[in-house]
């Protein structure tokens, strides 16, 4: 979905505006990161409770989601939450989500604090250490889900656990959702929330994952808000054969037919399709870093495109991507393969149509041999509007925190679960105040971390911005 015309002239009004001083002192843009921060009650706290989930297995393997929606749900309720107020529910027994609520004046629609409990998995052979203990090192959070989401989660607990024991009165209700099933795309969390629990978790706003800030070479950069994000399918790619002994090889086989498929698909790049928000970025992004590319590639200039997409990073945010995540084949080791399949990810730039892309691939792998499914997918979510109210609470928390450090409406290139949450009529934005080098993304990956301080700027940052979207005292 593309970005209206209004939105992209208030975006960019915003972004020109990000200069202006504040009292607070911090960083400038494209300056030095600050120097590690003296941790204060709140935000240890805060560091506890993200242990605490670190330590608890949520994987859809072998974990338990629901045991982590409990353990944060005992907390809230040690804080004075009502039993009333504080629900863990589910489709399953083990992919629980906790939904709790803060009781505000009802001047306004909920605003809805959205994280997810459950994990990809993560094998200790495969790291320097165990990922479901946590550890401190180098100023570094380690563990599985440090940087997605749990880290998210902790900070939600810990300034719903301090607006309660403060007294805190918002204009609205604020509501937290704690959801499973978020990284195997399965119906446990706020699908089934939405379908069976929508007057618990109906708000006009909500805060989720999938933006932060930005570090490149040691300087704060820019402070990211996701508003939309690309289409996730998937297809699959089959070569079929009739097989035989292996002693008598022949030249149609099948693995050979789909690694050469397979060959031709990592060779090809979708066009270059710029939409208002990645236009936007870019060119915001191009006064920070003075780099022409990106002024060039927001303007068109399809060689400046390429050289800025030998960055993953912004490969992702000019092109539909598909990548070969899986592989599978044959039956025996004496014996020829009678199949062997293959899965494609694609991530489809908003307004792209994917029955488009389906048609591109089929010319790709160009091998009618090598049957090509689409696997089923949602339909596009409209982006979340940057409203006034909205814009000017992000920026002033972000000038507030981070002087000068201008604050980005981005397109996300992965999935969150905003997508379900846009469609069911909920603006929601992607945003944590949490800043990570641009070049160590870690989410998903060995030895995933998170920077100490930037847990803690995280966690006062969306303290700020929820109340100042909440209101009240």
């Amino acid at each position: 979905m593309r970005l209206t015309t209004p939105l992209l002239s208030l975006a960019l009004l915003v972004l020109a505006s990000c200069a202006g001083s504040t009292t607070h002192a911090a960083p400038r843009a494209g300056s030095s990161a600050p120097a590690a921060r003296v941790p204060n009650a709140h935000d240890r706290y805060a560091r506890d409770v993200l242990k605490e989930l670190i330590e608890l297995n949520t994987t859809e393997s072998a974990g338990d989601t629901t045991r982590a929606a409990q353990a944060m749900a005992n907390r809230l309720l040690a804080a004075g939450f009502p039993a009333g107020d504080v629900q863990v529910l589910g489709a399953e027994a083990r992919h629980g989500n906790l939904v709790a609520r803060l009781r505000g004046r009802g001047t306004k629609r909920p605003l809805l604090l959205l994280a997810h409990l459950d994990v990809v998995e993560a094998n200790k052979e495969d790291w320097s250490f165990d990922p479901f203990v946590f550890r401190e090192q180098d100023g570094y959070f380690y563990g599985r889900g440090v940087s997605d989401d749990k880290d998210m989660a902790a900070i939600f607990v810990a300034n719903m656990v301090r607006m309660k024991s403060e007294g805190f009165v918002p204009d609205r209700d604020i509501i937290l959702a704690l959801t499973a099933g978020e990284e195997s795309g399965s119906f446990n969390g706020v699908r089934f929330l939405l379908e069976h629990h929508r007057d618990r978790i109906d708000a006009e706003l909500a805060l989720n994952e999938g933006g932060g800030g930005e570090i490149k070479g040691g300087k704060y950069l820019a402070n990211e808000v996701t508003t939309s994000e690309k289409l996730y399918t998937s297809f699959e790619l089959e070569a079929k054969n009739k097989g035989g002994h292996s002693s008598l090889p022949t030249r149609d086989n099948a693995i050979y037919r789909l690694s050469e498929a397979l060959v031709r698909v990592s060779k090809f790049a979708f066009p270059v399709e710029l939409n208002d928000t990645t236009r936007a970025y870019f060119e915001r992004l191009a006064t920070i870093e003075r780099n022409p590319d990106m002024t060039a590639a927001a303007r068109g200039d399809t060689a400046a495109a390429a050289r800025l997409s030998e960055s993953s990073y912004f490969n992702a945010a000019l092109h539909t991507t598909c990548v070969a995540t899986l592989l599978a084949g044959g039956h025996a080791e004496n014996a020829l393969p009678q199949s062997a399949r293959a899965t494609i990810n694609c991530r489809i730039l908003p307004g792209v149509d994917p029955a488009r892309i389906e048609e591109t691939l089929r010319t790709v792998v160009a091998d009618p041999q090598v049957e090509l499914r689409r696997s089923p997918h949602g339909p596009p979510a409209p982006p979340s509007p940057l409203t006034p109210e909205v814009v000017q609470a992000i920026e002033s928390v972000t000038q507030a925190m981070w002087t000068g450090v201008p604050m980005l409406p981005t397109m996300l290139g992965g999935a969150t679960d905003c997508q379900h949450l846009r469609r069911a009529g909920t603006a929601c934005y992607g945003l944590s105040g949490e800043f990570a080098d641009i070049e160590d993304v870690r989410a998903h990956g060995k030895d995933e971390r998170l920077l100490v301080r930037s847990f803690y700027e995280g966690r006062e940052f969306l303290d700020r911005l929820t109340r100042k979207l909440a209101g009240g005292r």
